[in-house]
């Protein structure tokens, strides 16, 4: 038995998706396990830079099975969407992919009404991605959700669909003011897409658990990161699912004896999209520099990122939570002009110096950096393919991170491509 669980360990777009997709190719399977369309996983397709939102990051590589696991809330019409997408790059996905029928589906009512509540919280609007991720969840736990499963019967469908919308439009009129949705509309658009999706409903736990079981190699997948995860994340600057390790066995019926290895993905700096206290945060041309050099828009929002410099509390705080056996650096090459690199090793917080993440919102924004003055290498690394290929300056810089977080360093990611990977030993 080989698992592998993907996670970010700082607040999202660590580059996540090209990781998963560049082990895919050893793999047999790879199960998404939370989070929806307000994820973006970006990873090179035929030598196209191809965003996936809800598709798995190893659906492009020939043979493996890819699952959207019960954990995941599924917007059908952007499914749809992102399914023709890859088939004009020339994937076909058919019998090699499944969607648990317990994963939840995003409707236009969700949307509507994550929209009227950013608008209803003014300045303390939280920065949502607003693709109705949060709404959803919520009515999944209320018991007002809508499986995914629903669509093997559309009569049914449209029964329960009608009796939860309508309920929303009372909510979304008179207590927002807002309009209501189109449910005639929406159910029209609706029966078309659940066509379409019909044929890859699956019961998919027992299926997983025996790949595991017949010692295939299993990679789950997780969206967003830790920072971000609605119990230790920054809340309510947070996602609204289990975006750790921890997620895997609610996401996808795994139950955790079977979970094996944990790998957590860090930029060799730190980004992050929305509202929120960020300790690092570099708001100055050197965050600029980074900014422009590392492309950081965001993915689904196309937002640009908030960026600053490695956090070592908040990676060590990160790779605790996870219990993460390694790490991947990513995007170590966007700081090869850097002449010094300033790395966090420690907070100051009302005066005392620590090294502990803070667990509320007021505590960490009044968090000051403590910062350690690393000598950067002034040369470019996107041609490393060795760990012997690297300045002696970064592979210093590498295990400084190695420190601070507890755990070796597995691999440094060092452009764009796939192949632009330095590893120092296998993962799977």
């Amino acid at each position: 038995m080989s698992s592998v669980v993907i996670v970010g360990v700082q607040w999202g777009d660590e580059g996540k998706g090209k990781i998963t997709n560049a082990l895919s190719t050893e793999a047999d399977m790879v199960v998404r396990f939370q989070g929806g369309a307000n994820a973006g996983h970006t990873v090179s397709l035929n030598g196209d830079p191809i965003v996936f939102h809800l598709l798995p990051s190893g659906i492009s590589v020939p043979g493996v099975r890819c699952v959207i696991g019960p954990g995941v809330v599924v917007d059908p019409q952007a499914l749809v969407d992102e399914i023709d997408m890859v088939a004009e790059h020339g994937v076909e996905v058919g019998d090699n992919f499944w969607i648990d029928v317990g994963a939840h589906m995003v409707m236009p009512h969700h949307k509507a009404q994550e929209a009227a509540e950013e608008k209803a919280r003014g300045k303390g609007a939280i920065g949502t991605t607003l693709r109705g991720i949060g709404p959803t969840y919520a009515d999944k736990h209320a018991r007002e959700g809508l499986p995914i499963g629903l669509f093997a019967d559309f009569d049914a469908f449209r029964e329960r669909y009608v009796a939860v919308a309508s309920r929303k439009n009372e909510l979304l009129t008179k207590l927002y003011g807002a309009e209501p949705v189109d449910i005639e509309g929406s159910l029209e658009r609706l029966r078309g897409i659940a066509d379409r999706l019909r044929q890859h409903l699956a019961d998919t736990p027992g299926s997983i658990r025996d790949a595991l079981s017949s010692g295939k190699n299993v990679i789950f997948e997780g969206a967003q990161g830790t920072l971000l995860d609605i119990a230790f994340g920054t809340y309510p600057y947070v996602t609204s699912s289990y975006t750790t390790a921890a997620g895997v066995s609610p996401g996808t019926g795994v139950p955790p004896s079977m979970i094996g290895k944990v790998v957590g993905i860090a930029k060799a700096y730190i980004t992050r999209v929305g509202e929120g206290p960020f300790p690092t945060e570099s708001p100055d041309e050197r965050g600029d520099a980074i900014r422009t050099c590392g492309h950081e828009m965001g993915a689904t929002t196309g937002r640009p990122r908030r960026c600053g410099w490695l956090d070592g509390v908040a990676l060590r705080y990160s790779v605790d939570i996870n219990g993460a056996d390694r790490l991947i650096i990513t995007k170590l090459d966007v700081l090869d002009s850097f002449e010094t690199l300033p790395v966090c090793t420690g907070y100051r917080i009302d005066g005392e110096t620590t090294t502990r993440f803070p667990r509320t919102v007021p505590e960490l924004a009044r968090a000051e950096p403590v910062y350690e003055e690393l000598p950067g290498w002034k040369t470019s690394t996107r041609d490393a393919r060795r760990p012997e290929d690297l300045p002696a300056e970064a592979t210093a810089y590498i295990k400084r991170i190695e420190e601070l977080a507890g755990v070796p360093v597995a691999a440094v990611s060092v452009g764009a491509a796939a192949h632009a990977v330095v590893e120092f030993e296998d993962i799977l």
